[in-house]
């Protein structure tokens, strides 16, 4: 036996040699056919999906085929295409919004930047919307130079309506208590469970928040169509419009097929012009802030809690406050950084985990390395709370973020149970060991820890926020209470310290850094983006060589698919080496109703 499996080990690892070989032989031949960027181009972008903020550095989404495009591939790739002079301009099929209102200005930007270059932008559509909202797809569409749609089509630039679902009286229905407390007013997350309708505080700052963001989109389609805002707000009163209507209100410039709108673009373009896709330019021509002095890029997405980050393969993300703080603390670590940009989209979450990523932060300005926290579609409730002890905080107009506050609670069952028949009996050792239990609600003495919990919360958010800001603590209470601020009022309010996006967070590190506000630098992400083979490697119960090691690198793992992954591994390095691939580097919470826009 004991020959036996010798025999078939030594098989398996003849086999991977082979394995190799073979597969670094069809690198090599690759290598010889790798595509090029054409040298007379147009850039073409398809948003049929909106964009992905990250993607983390463990996912397997890209494994088998290209990772989605994220809000920084297009941005990089924009700032990359206007100084290339290959690029002669740019066509966007716009299918929906590219996200958020953050993540849409945020692109917006990107574009306005590339037609400052001299390069012209142009959008196209088959439809604004056919039966829904398409208010935000139109407001990023209004940062081109023409727009153009199908003539069948229709412009549903209706507005921006906020939906938030109310439970409280069918949880009763079902038996079911929500027993929540919160810190204060306005933290409006458990609102849904525990109210039928708007508090007058939720409605506050829903109205207002809304209504901001409505004003920023009026304003971004009136300076882009060079229109009165009066003329926006009446235009879309009067959507949906038909589209003859929606011409004669200079909402775009005239109706087209796809077809006609492509060759006219690559007829300007001049002779031999070719179309390409942002996500193979930037694959072929490479990401802009490769050569210089070091930044760090550090991504801190999703919804917030204890322990390694993780990923599902569809893309969403949870925030291990563990692997966010092993990021920065990599960082922070590398003689080579000279700043940090941290990215912050996240709506909140676990408390602890919070304070564990807000920590590295700290003790990465203590060492000497300046941090920007740049603000995607939301940085509120702990998003903010491991964002404010940054150097500076960026956020776009349209970032939802403060919600400086908390809240606990449970949903208590017995009701449910009881009209099941079903009963549970308990046998506890402990006056508060059932505190977590949804079989009662709490006892005085319970609900009195519950209470000391909160306030203490409370009080260290608060405290820790005002010391950041650098404003009294009677101020920032006043702006706290849990409420949620847009970016734009935040910045009035003192909560943020400019506006912005990735462009603006590197101009900040630059300036932190002590570096001359052109000097060349090198974007670095942390942790580096695995290789298939790492993140298969992980997946099979593979760490780090110590806690410090986590969030980068892998060792090897005996099991019977370790060669095959050695041997993936193995290719993958060749065929970086070689250029056939590119090189990959590598409860606080305020969740937000329903958005139609």
């Amino acid at each position: 036996m004991k020959r036996f499996l010798i025999g078939a080990l030594a098989f398996i690892g003849a086999m991977s040699v082979l394995f190799v070989m073979g597969l670094v032989a069809l690198v090599v031949l690759a290598s010889s056919s790798r595509p090029s960027v054409p040298s007379n181009l147009v850039l073409e972008l398809d948003l049929s999906q909106p964009l992905a903020e990250n993607v983390s550095a463990d996912s397997l989404a890209g494994a088998f085929g290209e990772d989605p495009l994220t809000v920084r591939d297009v941005v990089d790739a924009l700032e990359k295409a206007g100084e290339d002079s290959r690029v002669k301009s740019l066509v966007v099929r716009v299918g929906t919004s590219p996200g958020s209102p953050a993540t849409t200005q945020e692109v917006r930007d990107a574009v306005k930047a590339f037609r400052a270059k001299g390069k012209k932008a142009i959008a196209y559509t088959d439809s604004f919307g056919e039966e829904g909202n398409a208010t935000g797809a139109y407001y990023f569409a209004s940062a081109f130079d023409e727009i153009y749609m199908q003539p069948s089509g229709s412009v549903n630039v209706i507005g921006l309506a906020f939906e938030t679902p109310f439970a409280r009286d069918a949880l009763a229905k079902l038996g079911v208590k929500p027993r929540f407390d919160k810190r204060y007013e306005f933290k409006n997350a458990v609102n849904s469970y525990t109210e039928q309708g708007y508090t007058p505080e939720h409605l506050l700052a829903t109205e207002r928040f809304a209504g901001s963001l409505y004003g920023q989109m009026v304003r971004g389609i009136a300076e882009g169509r060079g229109l009165k805002e009066e003329e926006v707000r009446a235009l879309i009163d009067r959507a949906p419009l038909l589209a003859p209507e929606a011409v004669d209100g200079k909402l775009l410039n005239g109706l087209l097929y796809r077809d006609e709108v492509y060759a006219a673009q690559k007829a300007a373009a001049g002779e031999g012009a070719e179309l390409l896709y942002v996500k193979k330019y930037l694959e072929r021509a490479g990401r802009p802030n490769t050569t210089g002095d070091t930044i760090a890029l550090v991504y801190g997405v999703g919804t917030i809690s204890r322990g390694r980050s993780d990923s599902s393969p569809f893309g969403e993300q949870a925030l291990g406050g563990d692997s966010v703080a092993a990021a920065l603390r990599k960082a922070a670590q590398d003689s080579q950084v000279k700043a940090i940009i941290f990215r912050v989209d996240s709506p909140g979450g676990s408390y602890v985990a919070s304070d564990t990523v807000r920590r590295e932060v700290q003790r990465a300005r203590e060492a000497g390395k300046p941090v920007i926290a740049t603000m995607g579609t939301y940085a509120a409730s702990g998003g903010y709370y491991f964002a404010m002890d940054a150097d500076k905080i960026v956020a776009q107009p349209g970032t939802l973020t403060g919600s400086i506050g908390v809240y606990t609670g449970k949903f208590v069952t017995d009701g449910f149970w009881e009209k099941l028949g079903v009963n549970f009996d308990t046998v506890a050792f402990g006056k508060n060991a059932t505190l977590a239990s949804t079989d009662a609600d709490y006892t005085p003495e319970q609900q009195a820890r519950v209470d000391a919990e909160l306030d203490r919360i409370y009080m260290d958010f608060t405290t820790r926020a005002a010391s950041a800001r650098k404003m009294p603590v009677e101020k920032l209470q006043g702006l706290a209470k849990g409420r949620v601020w847009t970016g734009e009022d935040a910045l009035e309010n003192g909560l943020v310290d400019a506006l912005g996006g990735y462009p603006k967070a590197l101009e900040l590190a630059r300036e932190a850094a002590k570096l001359p506000a052109d000097a060349k630098v090198r974007v670095e992400e942390y942790p580096r983006k695995k290789s298939p083979a790492e993140v298969l490697s992980s997946m099979l119960g593979e760490t780090g060589d110590n806690s410090d090691d986590e969030a980068s690198a892998t060792t090897s793992v005996a099991t019977p698919w370790a060669p095959l992954v050695e041997a993936t591994r193995v290719v993958h390095e060749v065929g970086v080496r070689m250029g056939v691939f590119a090189p990959e580097r590598g409860s606080l919470h305020a969740p937000m109703p329903q958005t139609r826009w």
